[in-house]
């Protein structure tokens, strides 16, 4: 059976190739970088088997590790080298003669994911496990993406050396943005569980009358937003604003459906998805892949759509929600 560990241990080998051609060129604080985040995904079962004991030096580590991370990123030297002229022309004239054929291997990573996805679970219906039950999802993806890497080979005929240089110059290029969406998704949950919830609804309380459902579903949409904005996902938001104001206030004391609720109110936190650099995999990463000139050229293009889709998202609410 292909368990998510053996993936988790695949990407941190690929974490410590990077580190170690940094090192190779003198990048060390891209070195460190790298080699430092490996540890997770390397070290991954000794650390929660530790935790599971009630020690408490994984956790201290891990917070180190990320003090580290932070400083490495402070240090604004996590920046790949600039590409040389012949390899600039040798990757054009590369793009040039596989067209097309270039985004085969890409577009197969979320057909083959499916297809996995759901033949892994007919497998495990008939008591055949190929793939890890507990993490299907995750694990149909990894594998996926291994497939299409070798589709890649077959597409390209390059040596297999050669992914590793390349993934290499993508991740060097991303630099520290490549950490924010795996932080972002865990934001929610610490925000949740430290009580950040009930300090909001204790502050909607005090401004807007809650009496009044309106004002309490212009809150919690305009609330999606602006927690969106700061924390780069509508899945990090979504949990800390429906605690404070989406419970409380317009299901259990307006009669709000939660169903139209919960599918619209996140829609509409994604609104402030396309506001935020925050949301790095989606307004940075694309602007760092196409080169742009303006990195915020992205968030800057999709303002207007933002805006008329949240006021959109608001009126859809205030019809539905509360028949």
């Amino acid at each position: 059976m292909l368990r998510i560990e053996y993936l988790y241990w695949l990407v941190g080998a690929f974490l410590i190739a990077c580190a170690v051609l940094n090192l190779r060129e003198r990048h060390y604080s891209m070195a460190a970088f790298w080699l430092i985040l490996a540890g997770p995904f390397v070290f991954g079962d000794a650390i929660l088997g530790a935790l599971k004991q009630d020690q408490a030096w994984p956790a201290q580590a891990m917070g180190v590790g990320v003090i580290a991370l932070g400083l490495l990123a402070a240090r604004g030297r996590l920046r790949m080298t600039a590409d040389g002229p012949g390899e600039q022309e040798q990757r054009n004239q590369s793009a040039t003669r596989l067209g097309n054929r270039l985004f085969g291997p890409a577009l197969a990573i979320p057909a083959l994911t499916v297809a996995l996805f759901l033949g892994g679970k007919i497998l495990a219906s008939q008591g055949i496990e190929l793939l890890d039950p507990k993490n299907l999802t995750l694990t149909a993806l990894g594998l996926a993406s291994v497939l299409a890497l070798f589709a890649a080979f077959r597409v390209t005929r390059a040596k297999p050396l050669q992914s590793i240089h390349e993934g290499r110059r993508l991740l060097d290029s991303l630099g520290w943005a490549v950490l924010l969406p795996m932080i972002l998704a865990t934001l929610g949950g610490v925000f949740a569980a430290t009580g950040v919830g009930d300090a909001i609804a204790a502050l909607t309380s005090a401004v807007i009358p809650i009496d009044n459902r309106i004002a309490c579903l212009l809150a919690f949409a305009f609330g999606m937003v602006f927690f969106t904005v700061i924390m780069g996902n509508a899945f990090a938001a979504f949990p800390v604003m429906m605690a404070g104001i989406g419970l409380p206030l317009l299901i259990l004391r307006h009669g709000a459906d939660p169903a139209i609720l919960g599918a619209i109110g996140m829609l509409t936190g994604y609104c402030g998805t396309l506001l935020t650099p925050m949301a790095a995999n989606f307004n940075i990463v694309p602007a760092v892949l196409l080169e742009l000139p303006d990195q915020y050229g992205v968030i800057r293009s999709q303002i207007p759509t933002a805006l008329g889709l949240m006021a959109v998202n608001i009126l859809l609410m205030i019809v539905l929600v509360f028949r």
